[in-house]
């Protein structure tokens, strides 16, 4: 049957020359600009084309939606117009297969059905506790260190939580070996040659995930029957309403992916905030004072008490739209979709950006700054687009353990402020690699200063 528009005439047929914008340069396209810098990229194709937009990097052509009413169309996806799957699977699925995020519909709700028995409330209180027993040795580290790069130790930090975390093991020889198989997966996803010839970035990628299957592999048995208060025990024990389980395979493919996303996330995440609350003391003192104000013993952060770190939260938030962990999303349309006016054809890769959507002058005010309080009610945060602000995602996919970032977010502060005020070099600022994951050049180099 021929597919009709609204007004009963056959309606015309989707093709991707349609769509304004250009490839490129021959075979590569906009690859090498948009690995050099994402964000110049996409806004001269908007400056040029407008918010829809066709561009070919990494050898494929992408139609890209800007704007949050994009956002909410492809993350809602009403009309189940969109594989996460497909649109994922070119950068991350020969490092990252069957991870959550690279499962669809049904399949996908399955899984995620069974995996939220890890996040609810008993276990993150068991997952906050392991955070508030380790935090104070770490923190101490860093300020007998005084002077360091923060990615570099941030990074180290949430390694260990999420070996502590997620694995239930004390950090050890074996998470230098995770730190580079995870490092080498991630680094891969944007590798220019997607096949793992010898010497090449994936293949890096690949044998760091031989090694992550192997060294997982070996655990499953016992988890599955020892009790355990950790992500990992959670999942090999996991179980839906009829009784289903997780297959090992099943289990090492979402270990990988969200211990990969968890400790990259976080990362960035909470470097970008200490590069703010540095260069803006002002909000360093009101959180340090929003900390001190609750009471704490030993500096443990209660599951309940985590509300209460209202300016903390806007903080955090602000510094996930600056610099939100996760820069694009990609999907594939599986029919002909219509958006704004554009047929997309079956088959297209179609992305829409965080960075771009969280940068955008129509939407917030002054973007480019620092601001924690556009996410308080006098700021605006209930007028403003839900789906201006994604650094989760959103819909059916959106991130399953986001309560679990603002946690060790805050987590973090709690143990980090009350002691140490962060100084950065006189007259210093950094710049922020945006692809594959964001994060600072030159490591974001700190001073803490002991407070007495």
């Amino acid at each position: 049957m021929t597919a009709t528009a609204d007004h009963g005439t056959p309606a015309r047929a989707a093709r991707l020359e349609d769509i304004p914008g250009e490839r490129g340069m021959p075979i590569f396209g906009h690859t090498f600009r948009m690995l050099k810098d994402p964000v110049a990229l996409g806004d001269y194709m908007r400056s040029t084309y407008g918010p829809v937009y066709r561009a070919r990097t990494l050898f494929a052509e992408t139609v890209n939606l800007c704007g949050p009413d994009a956002n909410e169309f492809v993350l809602m996806d009403k009309g189940k117009n969109f594989s996460s799957e497909q649109g994922w699977a070119p950068w991350i699925g020969k490092l990252f297969p069957r991870g959550l995020m690279l499962l669809d519909f049904d399949e996908h709700k399955a899984h995620r059905h069974i995996m939220a028995a890890a996040f609810k409330t008993g276990p993150m209180q068991g997952y906050l506790e392991r955070l508030n027993d380790a935090m104070p040795e770490r923190i101490k580290a860093w300020g007998d260190k005084k002077h360091f790069a923060f990615y570099t130790a941030i990074k180290q930090l949430s390694l260990d939580m999420a070996t502590t975390v997620f694995l239930g093991l004390e950090p050890g020889p074996d998470s230098l070996k995770v730190n580079k198989a995870l490092t080498d997966m991630v680094a891969a996803s944007i590798g220019v040659v997607r096949v793992p010839i010898p010497g090449t970035i994936m293949a890096r990628g690949i044998k760091g995930r031989r090694f992550m299957v192997e060294f997982l592999g070996k655990l499953i048995p016992e988890r599955r029957t020892k009790p355990g208060t950790d992500i990992f025990t959670q999942l090999c024990q996991a179980q839906d309403d009829e009784g289903n389980q997780f297959t090992d395979q099943e289990i090492i493919d979402h270990m990988i992916f969200l211990w990969m996303a968890a400790h990259d996330t976080i990362t960035s995440s909470v470097t970008t905030l200490v590069y703010e609350l540095g260069r803006h003391t002002e909000w360093q003192d009101k959180l340090r004072a929003e900390i001190k104000g609750l009471g704490l013993n030993d500096d443990r952060l209660p599951y309940d008490k985590m509300k209460d770190l209202v300016l903390t939260d806007y903080a955090f938030k602000e510094a996930l739209r600056l610099n939100p962990p996760v820069p694009g999303t990609p999907r594939r349309a599986v029919r002909d979709v219509d958006f704004a006016g554009h047929r997309i054809p079956k088959g297209t890769v179609v992305g829409i950006s965080a960075v771009a959507s969280h940068r955008d002058k129509d939407v917030w005010d002054d973007p480019d700054t620092f601001d924690p309080m556009r996410f308080s009610p006098e700021g605006g945060v209930k007028e403003r687009h839900r789906f201006a602000w994604i650094p989760f995602g959103g819909g059916a996919h959106m991130c399953l353990g986001l309560h679990f970032a603002y946690m060790q977010a805050k987590v973090i502060m709690t143990h980090l402020l009350p002691h140490y005020e962060i100084v950065l070099p006189e007259g210093y600022s950094t710049r922020f690699q945006i692809m594959p994951l964001i994060k600072p050049v030159d490591g974001l180099p700190v001073t803490l200063r002991k407070i007495d």
